[in-house]
């Protein structure tokens, strides 16, 4: 008989379609390893398998990550591509438990938004529409652009912003765009555009940092002239 595929499983109980649905924390260890090989046997599927394996460590997965090849081999449905994968995220694992979390930038100024985006912007021959989103101490959750468009301006969707901003739990947003003329002033547009993202963020609670105008050398804040 042929090994039982992941593939093969009720939709319930298959780990990588859990995974994607409750997020990996829900996830046993043997649910986590079933995953990365695959299949097990006829006779068991590839979670039981590593059950199995789990349970000669104590359920331990230190204990895991020092068993060898060779050792790992001698369970049936476990073969040298099956072992070298178990290695190497247990390898993985311990690795990231040595490095430090990765510091979160703080963008809490004009000049930190444009110190930021400068470098992505100075260049663009069209307007480009990004947003920042920061939780509550204005750290950077993500930075995204949402818009790509012509010479003089460049179409945005609120209701794309404040999606992003909800998805992302950010409490503070800050959004930003280009003018390829090296213009710094804002247009009737843009006035319009800031006036209902304000709108939008005082209904969802969410505090606008500020909408930055870059051009290469010099930017527009509305925070620091007071228009927000």
């Amino acid at each position: 008989m042929n090994s039982l595929s992941i593939h093969d499983w009720a939709a319930e109980d298959r780990p990588r379609e859990k995974l994607e649905s409750l997020g990996p924390e829900a996830l046993s260890n043997a649910e986590l390893l079933a995953i990365l090989i695959g299949s097990g046997t006829a006779k068991q599927s590839a979670v039981d398998l590593m059950k199995t394996v789990l349970n000669k460590c104590n359920n331990n997965l230190n204990s895991l990550g020092k068993m060898t090849i060779d050792e790992l081999q001698a369970f049936k449905g476990i073969g040298p591509a099956k072992a070298i994968t178990i290695l190497a995220a247990c390898e993985l694992g311990k690795r990231r438990a040595r490095e430090k979390a990765e510091e979160r930038v703080r963008i809490d100024s004009a000049e930190r938004i444009y110190e930021l985006m400068h470098p992505k912007m100075q260049d663009l021959s069209v307007e480009e529409f990004h947003i920042l989103l920061m939780n509550q101490n204005f750290k950077l959750i993500k930075e995204t652009c949402i818009s790509h468009g012509g010479f003089t301006e460049t179409a945005v969707d609120i209701r794309i912003i404040m999606r992003d901003a909800i998805l992302s739990n950010a409490t503070v947003l800050a959004v930003c765009h280009n003018h390829p003329s090296g213009n710094t002033h804002p247009s009737r547009q843009d006035d319009q555009l800031t006036n209902r993202i304000q709108k939008a963020c005082d209904i969802m609670r969410i505090y606008l940092l500020d909408h930055v105008i870059v051009t290469d050398g010099a930017y527009y804040s509305y925070r620091e002239m007071g228009r927000i």
